[in-house]
């Protein structure tokens, strides 16, 4: 076999839903090497994202300095998968030629064929070659403390801005029995955090009705599943049972991130998103009203086709008054093939960059009010790892998921445990972060 001596090497890219489709891509590789030193590596394998054209742009630049090792490096051959083959092939092909090997998001199957061929001489197009990809097998590229787990892929919300439906298709599903299955084999975990574009539609394509809830119990009742973190909850379809159910079952983290988009009725609708800011606003309330310090993160992106200053003065009212607990903002991209693309009024885009550092600002301002509020409380911090620039230990409360949101920076007398949890006093904060040490 010609592959059995070679040494992999993968860039993920995009969000932890591509994560996910790379830990069960190298699950595939059992006969080789994976080394995280890129270096190394003679094959190297970038999963890609194509939702932005930022995301795209990233995806090629990454391909281009990565083949720079075939001189300076032990680089043989390079395999682009994921989002941006699976939507650009037709571009990509010809143009990229740096590429050796080009795989879709169920392609993977044929990996290894490809790269059979690719030593033979061929450059190898297997895009839309398999109907299907399933395993349950994956090799984490997280921390072994914690994991994603994906319920669903696709979407059916057909927002006007959106390329993931063209890219991922209808919404599907995972059966609720393979889905125990894969979370038991994680082994123990620390939190499981539940992925798709849509969780709350979960079960409505195979079952005929939602069952998140049903599938957040069968998993609760997993002894190695220490907590259960939410993410990309629809809002109108955040339930009272779902509600009920973060604020009694203990194992679920009180977190919930809702990308609500904007908070202008008028934008939303050409969003064609189902909700205004008053509805948002009802719902945020009743999040809070029922279940005790939950910490509600959301998304959303300024300069819209036809954003006025009014519409952008609302979302700027919106994100001062309801002070969510952490959020990221976007300025609009235009990609071709989605109904916004066509929209009249489309914003500048020094305009729309200045809008989202106006929200960040904003966001800066409530983000640092309330990291001060903390300074003398304790929380229970699960540790990520060790920061050798800052010479301490980082970790999450219950108030911050991976990558995305602050952490908690803290120092130690005793002995600390990636993976375990410790109580921490806040000493210090910043616009972000928090600083403490281990009572």
């Amino acid at each position: 076999m010609i592959l059995k001596d070679k040494t992999f090497g993968v860039i993920s890219l995009g969000c932890d839903k591509n994560r996910i489709d790379t830990e069960k891509m190298l699950s595939l590789l059992d006969f080789g090497k994976i080394t995280q030193d890129i270096s190394e590596a003679n094959i190297i394998i970038v999963n890609s994202c194509a939702f932005l054209e930022s995301s795209r742009k990233e995806a090629i630049e990454t391909v281009l300095e990565v083949d720079g090792y075939r001189k300076k490096g032990k680089l043989e051959k390079i395999v682009l998968t994921g989002c941006l083959p699976e939507r650009f092939i037709g571009e990509l092909f010809d143009d990229l030629t740096e590429v050796d090997v080009f795989i879709g998001i169920k392609d993977y199957p044929r990996l290894i064929e490809g790269l059979e061929r690719a030593y033979n001489g061929e450059r190898v197009n297997f895009v839309k070659t398999v109907e299907s990809f399933k395993s349950e097998k994956r090799v984490l590229t997280t921390p072994e403390h914690y994991a994603y787990l994906r319920i669903a892929d696709g979407c059916n919300n057909k927002c006007t801005y959106c390329l993931i439906p063209s890219i991922r298709g209808k919404y599907r599903s995972e059966k609720m029995e393979d889905l125990i299955f894969e979370a038991k084999s994680l082994g123990k975990t620390e939190e499981l955090i539940l992925v798709a574009q849509d969780i709350t539609r979960y079960g409505t394509d195979i079952y005929g009705e939602v069952k998140l809830v049903e599938l957040i119990r069968k998993l609760s009742e997993i002894d190695d599943i220490k907590s259960i973190r939410l993410l990309y909850a629809y809002p109108d379809m955040i339930t009272d049972e779902l509600i009920d159910e973060i604020a009694n079952n203990p194992k679920i983290v009180k977190y919930l991130d809702i990308p609500l988009q904007h908070a202008d009725a008028s934008v939303l609708k050409r969003m064609n998103r189902k909700g205004t800011g008053e509805s948002y606003s009802k719902l945020i309330k009743k999040l809070r009203d029922r279940v005790d310090g939950i910490a509600i993160r959301s998304t959303f992106i300024a300069g819209f086709p036809g954003e006025s200053e009014e519409n952008f003065e609302n979302l700027l009212s919106f994100i001062k008054n309801e002070k969510l607990f952490n959020a990221g903002f976007f300025a609009y991209s235009r990609e071709e093939g989605t109904p916004a693309y066509r929209l009249p009024d489309q914003v500048d885009e020094d305009l729309k960059i200045k809008r989202v550092e106006t929200l960040y600002e904003a966001q800066r301002k409530i983000s640092a009010e309330r990291n001060k509020s903390f300074i003398g409380k304790t929380f229970e911090v699960l540790t990520d790892g060790v920061d050798l620039e800052k010479q301490s230990f980082y970790g999450r409360a219950y108030f911050s998921a991976p990558d995305v949101d602050g952490v908690i920076y803290f120092t130690s007398k005793g002995e600390i445990k990636q993976g375990e949890r410790y109580i921490v006093k806040i000493t210090s904060a910043d616009d972000y972060d928090l600083y403490g040490e281990t009572l």
